[in-house]
């Protein structure tokens, strides 16, 4: 499949009435895994997590082309649409989006980090014309970071500021607008009524709402971030402290790899 017939399927993904549910990964091992489970239609990637398996911390640590050398490797071992997370899009929105794609992605977070809206929506246009002139409908999940970043703003405020940024990411060309946090039912509500059915973007993490709730609202999009490799070390810890207490393996475990 070319890469302009794999993002219009990323696109189409998005816009379904069902929300789509990404297992995040960070290496071929864990995108092949994940790939291969009954009802994966695409794969995403966590920059926390391919940072982290590079040694580097997050937030733009990892050099870029330690990072796009990760989603080529990953976007080359399945046959499914490939969503990279690109942070901030490393100083250049439009120029980051275009070696992605060269690398196998047909769609990709790039945050807000809370500058200046102006700003952040030359980003999102850039990143359009960047998918425009490689030929492929780049399908952005921009993110804001309103609610990572509230400043003094109140709760209400902050709802109403993630809802007038991805209004406008919307307007300049983005699929949907991932709004990052520990969102309740009620708040995630709103930030659908506001951005609109099926145009948010969510995080689901542990002890907060479900993707079967969040796809109830009309959430478009659950991803996990880091806390699928979180999971699997979280596992390889528990694991490893029992063989080396003496103990043996644990029974089920498959070659999955």
């Amino acid at each position: 499949m070319t890469a302009a017939a794999l993002a219009a399927e990323l696109r189409l993904l998005h816009d379904a009435p069902e929300p789509l549910i990404l297992v995040n990964v960070w290496d071929v091992a864990s995108a092949r895994v994940v790939a291969a489970l009954p009802g994966c239609t695409a794969i995403a990637t966590a920059s926390h997590s391919i940072a982290a398996a590079h040694g580097y911390d997050d937030g733009e640590q990892i050099p870029l082309e330690v990072m796009i050398d990760a989603i080529a490797r990953i976007a080359a071992a399945v046959d499914l649409p490939v969503s990279a997370d690109l942070e901030a899009g490393y100083g250049d929105a439009g120029t980051t989006v275009r070696r992605a794609i060269a690398a196998g992605a047909v769609g990709g977070n790039i945050e807000d980090a809370m500058a200046p809206l102006d700003h952040a929506v030359a980003a999102v246009e850039a990143v359009v014309r960047a998918g425009d002139a490689e030929g492929v409908p780049f399908v952005l999940n921009a993110r804001t970071d309103v609610f990572l970043q509230p400043g003094e703003r109140s709760p209400d405020e902050v709802v109403a500021e993630a809802v007038r940024r991805g209004r406008a990411f919307l307007d300049a060309g983005a699929a949907c607008v991932f709004v990052p946090a520990r969102l309740d039912t009620v708040t995630a509500a709103r930030l659908v009524d506001g951005i609109g059915l099926r145009k948010v973007s969510v995080i689901a993490v542990p002890g907060g709402a479900t993707p079967s709730e969040f796809g109830a609202l009309g959430v478009a999009r659950v991803s996990f971030g880091p806390w699928t490799q979180r999971a699997a070390l979280t596992a390889l810890a528990d694991v490893g402290a029992d063989l080396l207490a003496g103990g043996p393996l644990p029974a089920g475990v498959r070659a999955v790899s």
